[in-house]
């Protein structure tokens, strides 16, 4: 059951196990990502939507979290487990799956 911060026990835990790098890390990701030759993103509009949304959640406390954060926050939990399947210890699987990962906050060779 919610608490009244739109967050229970088991989703906040389950996030942030499973989004094992840290907003500076993500954000620096993110920002590689997003760079071009010719252009780069503004930091704070840099990567994904999804991304970005991370990034802002890993910031925020958990009384300030919204039904819109929880969402995704439930959605960046079954795509990571997804993706990982069952075996929780570091892997490097193939570029593009780790960089997929990476993109919601989850980096594949980081112990979880």
């Amino acid at each position: 059951m919610a608490t009244a911060t739109n967050v229970d026990d088991d989703l906040w835990n389950d996030f942030h196990r499973l989004v094992n790098m840290s907003s500076r890390e993500l954000r620096d990701w993110l920002r590689t990502r997003s760079a071009e030759p010719d252009h780069e993103e503004l930091p704070d509009q840099s990567g994904s939507d999804t991304g970005q949304h991370v990034l802002r959640l890993l910031g925020k406390r958990r009384s300030d979290v919204t039904a819109e954060d929880a969402a995704l926050m439930r959605r960046v939990v079954r795509r990571i487990e997804r993706e990982r399947g069952t075996d929780p210890e570091p892997t490097a699987g193939d570029a593009p799956w780790r960089r997929r990962l990476m993109t919601l906050g989850h980096d594949p060779l980081k112990p979880i």
